[in-house]
């Protein structure tokens, strides 16, 4: 699920505006995810929560979201549901939660996004609630219309928002290729006239911008994405046009964490 594109969007006001530093009230991403597993089953018992991905794998990066597994039973699928901000907040103050469209009306099966206070904007909480009888079912519901979130039940400048960051990411693990690709259906999706040119920095900044301006209530996790790139840039290379280091917020090291990337440079312009 990392670096999701076309999701329902990373807005909301609140988080953590360290701009690559850590803060003092930090935890480590595996102690979190191991508190946001207890608070799950401890919420229904008989329920029944694990990590998934890069976490469960053993190949996380500095980079990797927390994926979770809730599988409840078939009648208390919807009251699950409809708990999970409460039971979220429970583990650390939360500034969001969003869903999915695309399991939007979903029976059984819904996607959740989850940010926390003070937690870095890459280790996002993508919660996977499933009901019973379609826990070992990877595709149900993946190509059933009726799931999905009909026009105007979700932010499109939301999702293009997620793309800036998924950008970042991309960036920070070396796949600038990856990162045009998130950049131009970001600007597509919000109908923007304008596609990413290899100088990443400032793409990715005219993109979160340009979500801004299309609703405003985005503006606190645009100017945080904004700050990413802009310490890229400055770590990085000058122009933003030969690499991107990518300081991870909220990092369990005092410093921070970074990458630095090589010196691939795609042609400017264009689309991928």
């Amino acid at each position: 699920m990392e670096a999701r594109d076309d999701e329902a969007g990373t807005g909301g006001s609140g988080g953590d505006d360290t701009g690559g530093r850590c803060r003092a009230d930090a935890e480590p991403r595996e102690e979190l995810a191991g508190r946001v597993l207890a608070a799950l089953e401890a919420a229904l018992p008989g329920s029944r929560a694990a990590l998934r991905g890069s976490l469960a794998a053993g190949t996380a990066d500095e980079f990797s979201d927390i994926d979770v597994e809730w599988v409840v039973r078939d009648a208390v699928f919807g009251a699950a549901v409809a708990d999970v901000p409460r039971i979220l907040a429970g583990v650390r103050l939360l500034t969001e939660v969003r869903a999915d469209p695309d399991f939007l009306h979903s029976a059984r099966r819904r996607l959740l996004f989850a940010r926390f206070e003070g937690v870095s904007l890459f280790w996002r909480l993508d919660l996977s609630v499933r009901a019973e009888s379609v826990a070992d079912d990877a595709d149900h519901d993946a190509r059933n219309p009726a799931a999905r979130a009909r026009e105007g039940e979700w932010s499109r400048p939301a999702s293009a928002l997620a793309n800036a960051l998924g950008a970042l990411k991309a960036l920070g693990r070396g796949r600038p290729e990856e990162a045009r690709g998130l950049l131009d259906r970001g600007f597509a999706r919000i109908d923007e006239r304008d596609a990413a040119t290899g100088a990443w920095a400032a793409d990715v900044i005219r993109l979160a911008r340009a979500t801004v301006r299309r609703d405003g209530a985005l503006a606190a996790q645009a100017e945080r994405i904004v700050a990413l790139a802009r310490s890229g840039a400055r770590r990085g290379d000058t122009e933003g046009t030969t690499g991107v280091t990518v300081a991870v917020e909220g990092a369990d090291d005092a410093e921070g964490l970074e990458r630095s990337q090589g010196s691939e440079r795609p042609a400017a312009g264009g689309h991928g």
